[in-house]
């Protein structure tokens, strides 16, 4: 078995499998395996969400316990004000404060969290426990025309799947970027080559940090023309891998290759001279 990462409460436990992935469950203060949540997990099983719904969802379940509240009488207004204790804008009273010394959730883990417990207690609806929660979860919305542009035959669409838990969308009309002259302030903080390394990669290549953890030599091709011939211009590769030393991981899974000690395909950046020079 892994490295139990909670003790005294229900935890996640991290379990190393030989092909080098990491598999996530959840157990019981005493040892004992969390059938229904483990269950749940087990779906997602060999991805990177699984890791990422464990970590959610052993919260919620130590939240029903304290509330001692059973699986099968969580109701949607239980979870509506779980979703308010985690930072989500909610107008009901929420009882007391749970984990208080912890920030509020971002925007975009609260639409995580959504997820994950709505997927959660489908599946357990599916195997009879709450059903009625389970039917008032399984809602559907209408496609609008950016959810037809986005999707192959988006014409045919006659509904999509909609999470009564999930928090308002904030539509922004730039993406995020630093603000003005930060780039500069963080230069002059850093006192080491590789640290002003990140943060030149992160700020001019685009890179999410664990597709810069996750590089190896063989992917940056810093040279013109490199014999890849994906790009004549210098450029890096992004490239999936699963069992890296450092356990970082890149998110997308573009088609790559590496032959003759050449990487090729991945999802291909352009990286510019003042990244070359660090």
């Amino acid at each position: 078995m892994g490295r139990r990462l909670v003790m005294g409460d229900l935890r996640v436990q991290e379990i190393p499998r030989a092909s080098g992935r990491w598999s996530y469950t959840i157990l019981w203060p005493e040892g004992s395996l969390h059938r229904e949540a483990d269950r749940f997990l087990r779906t997602h099983e060999g991805s990177g969400t699984q890791r990422t719904y464990a970590y959610l969802l052993v919260d919620h379940l130590r939240w029903l316990e304290r509330e001692a509240l059973e699986l099968e009488a969580v109701t949607l207004r239980d979870l509506e004000r779980y979703m308010g204790i985690r930072g989500a804008a909610v107008w009901m009273p929420l009882g007391e404060p749970w984990r208080a010394e912890r920030q509020p959730l971002s925007g975009g883990t609260l639409s995580v969290l959504a997820s994950c417990l709505k997927g959660f207690y489908l599946h357990q609806a599916g195997f009879g426990v709450n059903e009625e929660l389970g039917r008032r979860l399984d809602k559907t919305r209408l496609p609008s025309q950016a959810d037809r542009g986005r999707m192959l035959l988006g014409h045919a669409a006659q509904s999509l799947p909609a999470n009564p838990l999930a928090p308002r969308r904030v539509r922004r009309r730039h993406p995020k970027l630093l603000p003005e002259g930060a780039r500069d302030r963080l230069l002059g903080e850093v006192h080491t080559a590789r640290d002003r390394m990140v943060v030149t990669w992160l700020a001019d290549g685009g890179f999410r940090i664990g597709e810069l953890c996750s590089f190896h030599l063989v992917d940056l091709h810093l040279r013109e023309r490199a014999a890849c011939g994906d790009l004549r211009a210098p450029h890096a590769h992004v490239c999936h891998r699963e069992g890296n030393q450092n356990r970082a991981r890149v998110k997308v899974k573009y088609p790559w290759d590496h032959g003759d000690g050449i990487v090729r395909g991945g999802l291909i950046k352009r990286v510019s001279p003042a990244m070359i020079h660090t």
